[in-house]
């Protein structure tokens, strides 16, 4: 699913958590890439509100810690 289709179809009646892919992205992304996808996502999804930032599922144990970090860090410094 798009974020940005998802948000302009939905997201003045729904409020949406998540987004940021724990399965195919987040565990093989290196840590700017990781950056930047959780900026595209959270940029998209908190416009106008209804939004609540975490990732699409629980943190696995596959997922490097710098990724982990490198996440909040982005929500912490808007």
């Amino acid at each position: 699913m798009k974020p940005e289709k998802l948000k302009k179809d939905f997201g003045k009646d729904f409020v949406f958590w998540g987004g940021i892919d724990v399965q195919k992205f987040l565990p093989f992304a290196l840590v700017n890439q990781a950056k930047d996808d959780v900026k595209e996502i959270v940029g998209t999804m908190y416009e106008n509100g209804g939004y609540i930032f975490g990732p699409s599922h629980n943190i696995q144990a596959d997922i490097p810690p710098e990724n982990i970090v490198a996440m909040y860090d982005i929500v912490k410094n808007l």
